[in-house]
């Protein structure tokens, strides 16, 4: 293999090495994925409802139900499977969170529980913990300070 001499050069050799992605297959796959994901939710919340519970109570077993259902899968190798082939369809609902605190806290149980287990837990979801919680403050801080009344003494 003769060397690469310029940035041309290289780009050139990582195309004819990188296989081209088929993006209209991995959108279908996530939309299909995430959708059926989505349903099975929305079939958990009507099976509440119908058991007399409020709107509130029914979306906070729905958010249990799935959590758990994707903590189990991914401890059974099953929720990586799915989302390889779904892509982002199965990392966006609720599931995905889920999937990103059990994944580290699997790969670091050797190493204990308190330093491996409880130290390594976060290291995926934690950032986005961090940005999230972060930018919501942001974002409240600048809606109050624009959609606030003037206060008035009278």
């Amino acid at each position: 293999m003769k060397p690469l001499d310029s940035k041309k050069d290289y780009q050139n050799y990582v195309d004819q090495k990188s296989p081209n992605s088929p993006i209209l297959k991995n959108c279908f796959n996530a939309f299909w994925v995430g959708g059926l994901i989505c349903s099975i939710g929305q079939i958990i919340m009507y099976i509440c409802k119908a058991r007399g519970f409020s709107q509130e109570m029914s979306g906070t077993i729905v958010s249990i139900i799935l959590i758990g259902l994707s903590a189990f899968l991914t401890g059974l190798n099953i929720f990586n499977k799915i989302g390889k082939f779904a892509g982002a369809g199965s990392l966006i609902p609720i599931t995905g969170f889920s999937n990103s605190i059990v994944s580290p806290a699997m790969e670091y149980k050797s190493e204990g529980y308190v330093m491996g287990v409880g130290g390594k837990m976060f290291t995926v979801a934690g950032p986005v913990l961090v940005f999230g919680i972060s930018a919501s403050i942001i974002v409240g801080l600048v809606y109050l300070i624009f959609n606030t009344q003037a206060i008035t003494l009278v």
